[in-house]
């Protein structure tokens, strides 16, 4: 896939975009003439906005409710679906309040490949899917992740990276369909909810991650790179590291 109008008329499926990154990225694949899929879970007021955002720069788009842990819900959302050009995987979490032992793994593992396996038979030649995860849990097959100012995060991260770990056990399906796979990893991002979840669990955060990694990408900063993966001319299993490696590369 290349640059330009690669995604004229095409439809893009975004999970997780009623806010922050996805909302972010959802715009902008739609202002690259996409007719964008906005996929939430529960918040449809701020999803709606989303969409009429979108609309009022001239794109399409369009809502889908959906909780992804739920294949009944997935089913439902695929089954409205004709074709589509490029998933963005960017839905996650686990550092919610009230929620089991077993949820991160569910959700950052378990429902992005039934997101995949699901996604696939509606994706020609050129597709492409995109999974959006962090520096703390992608390097965390290699790197002890779980330093003071992050230790909240350390079991949300290993799940991400054990969810980016089955979706490279899918290449060969994936290529067998002509879809390409691309990793966009950054470290915290500022303004998102996982950065706020976490100065909650561990005020001072925020203010550590910036003094390590010298300033950290916003949403926006961020989706630019997670829109542009999603038609730039990259290889199969490639990982974009946005904002480059920063603190990762001492480590």
């Amino acid at each position: 896939m290349g640059p330009g109008n690669a995604l004229a008329d095409a439809t893009v499926l975004v999970t997780g975009a009623s806010r922050g990154i996805g909302a972010a990225t959802a715009r902008l694949l739609a202002a690259e003439g996409a007719h964008v899929l906005v996929n939430y879970r529960d918040k449809a007021k701020r999803a709606d906005a989303v969409v009429a955002a979108i609309a009022a720069k001239g794109g399409t788009a369009a809502t889908v409710q959906a909780d992804i842990t739920s294949d009944a819900d997935l089913d439902r959302m695929f089954g409205a679906i004709a074709s589509l050009r490029v998933l963005v995987l960017n839905a996650s979490g686990g550092l919610e309040r009230d929620v089991d032992p077993g949820y991160a793994l569910r959700l950052n593992r378990d429902a992005q490949v039934a997101l995949a396996s699901k996604a696939l038979p509606l994706m020609a030649n050129g597709g492409r899917i995109v999974y959006v995860t962090s520096h703390q849990a992608h390097f965390s097959a290699t790197v002890d992740t779980a330093a003071d100012e992050l230790e909240a995060y350390a079991p949300v991260a290993r799940s991400k990276r054990a969810g980016e770990d089955a979706l490279r056990a899918m290449l060969p399906e994936f290529t067998a369909r002509g879809v390409d796979f691309v990793t966009v990893s950054g470290d915290m991002i500022e303004g998102t909810i996982t950065a706020t979840l976490l100065e909650r669990a561990q005020p001072g955060t925020i203010a550590q991650r910036r003094e390590a990694t010298g300033g950290l990408l916003t949403v926006d900063q961020f989706a630019a790179h997670v829109a542009d993966a999603a038609t730039a001319d990259l290889p199969t299993g490639e990982v974009v590291l946005a904002g480059g490696p920063g603190a990762w590369a001492q480590v």
